[in-house]
């Protein structure tokens, strides 16, 4: 499945999401066989070239990559104009993670094989799953313009200008191929994330709910239960978050769901053991810590909700979100000065985001500061002006932590 969001959302901060991408299956043996035969030239020196063929075949396909990237590796010293040779080690070195060597492998194909359409799908694809969607992109639009049918590349393409915040024309793109194809959850997938990232969250969960059905998809399910608990449709978000736990109990940010539903329901307790659940299963899930902590800071229990803090600052010494969460905890202990830096701080670091601004007003008019407080009173106004007229009026609300 191909991954829209991940950090988008994610990342929005938010939050990696694995791209599933569908590889060219690897050339049959013979077809290779043949062309190493052509190559070299003299029948009595085919044998030598075969043989290291056949045995990086062999090793290729039970899955003995180590293997098989030497055996090619001394077929290319053998050859080093082989294309078939080339090629079949860039699709190893994908299948190890190791997408530079594989890249070059596959632009030295490309150098002797100009204008294939296989070696070009493939260097996309090395550069899709190496994350550099520039690079991916550029390989899919060329073969995008050469066959406009091909839908598993337009689908591709619209996918990267998605990520590299081209989302106007991944949309102009993918929406005209959902009619004839509405069955392609590859595609449904794309186009939602798109959707998604061009302010259409209604059009963009409609697609992902569809893939997540139809496809029995944890990770669509995620992110509809994700983008339903921003809608405040808890009842949806809750049943989306259970579904993600039956395909996969151990999916930490599903628990982190069910506890913000009980969070916003006033079930603190429940929440709280929701939140546990989570960072059971990925201890380093800093949105699980900081939603614990701040369950902790509204029941007064601050020396377990600074705990909570100190660890999520361990795992990221740079979040914005816990230097906020333990300014408000400062706050609360009566530390002000404290308090007061930490906030200054990070709205220096982000004067877009807009909890720390509604902290610092708050925190001046009690230090005795009214000017100070209107000032950032006025702020407030300002980006909940901007908030509101992004999301179209529509009803978004945050987690019980905001996340910058």
């Amino acid at each position: 499945m191909l991954r829209g969001l991940g950090a988008g959302i994610s990342r929005q901060g938010a939050g990696r999401i694995e791209i599933r991408v569908i590889l060219l299956k690897v050339m049959r043996a013979e077809a290779f066989l043949a062309f190493l035969l052509c190559a070299c030239g003299a029948a009595a020196q085919e044998s030598a070239p075969e043989q290291l063929f056949q045995d990086a075949a062999q090793a290729q396909q039970r899955g003995d990559y180590e293997l098989a990237v030497r055996k090619f590796q001394e077929l290319i010293r053998v050859d080093p104009n082989m294309v078939a040779a080339h090629a079949n080690l860039g699709v190893v070195l994908v299948s190890l993670g190791r997408f530079d060597e594989a890249i070059t492998q596959y632009h030295i194909a490309l150098a002797e094989a100009p204008g294939s359409p296989a070696l070009q799908l493939d260097l996309g694809l090395a550069y899709y799953k190496r994350g550099d969607f520039a690079g991916a992109a550029a390989q899919f639009a060329t073969l995008h313009r050469e066959d406009p049918s091909d839908l598993r590349v337009a689908t591709l393409l619209g996918n990267c200008q998605a990520q590299l915040g081209l989302v106007g024309q991944a949309v102009a793109l993918l929406e005209p191929l959902e009619k004839g194809n509405p069955e392609n959850l590859d595609l449904e997938w794309a186009l939602g994330n798109a959707l998604i990232r061009a302010g259409q969250t209604l059009g963009g969960l409609e697609r992902v709910q569809k893939v997540a059905d139809l496809g029995k998809n944890a990770e669509a399910y995620q992110l509809a239960a994700d983008l339903y608990l921003g809608l405040t449709l808890f009842d949806q978000a809750k049943e989306d978050a259970q579904a993600v736990i039956r395909l996969n109990p151990n999916a930490a940010k599903a628990y982190v769901v069910l506890a913000m539903v009980d969070d916003f329901a006033g079930n603190e307790k429940d929440a709280q053991e929701e939140y546990k659940k989570a960072l059971q299963i990925d201890p380093n899930d800093i949105q699980a810590r900081l939603q614990l902590a701040n369950a902790f800071l509204i029941d007064r229990n601050l020396d377990q909700a600074r705990r909570e803090i100190d660890r999520a600052i361990a795992i990221d010494p740079d979040s914005l979100a816990a230097r906020y969460e333990l300014a408000r905890i400062e706050r609360t202990e009566g530390n002000l000065p404290a308090a007061l830096k930490n906030l200054e701080a990070i709205e220096r670091e982000n004067p877009q985001w807009l909890p720390p601004h509604v902290e610092l007003s708050a925190l001046y008019y009690r230090l005795q500061r009214p000017n100070d407080g209107d000032r950032e009173k006025e702020i407030v106004n300002r980006l909940r002006t901007e908030e509101r007229d992004r999301r179209g009026q529509t009803h978004i609300i945050s987690p019980q932590v905001p996340l910058p």
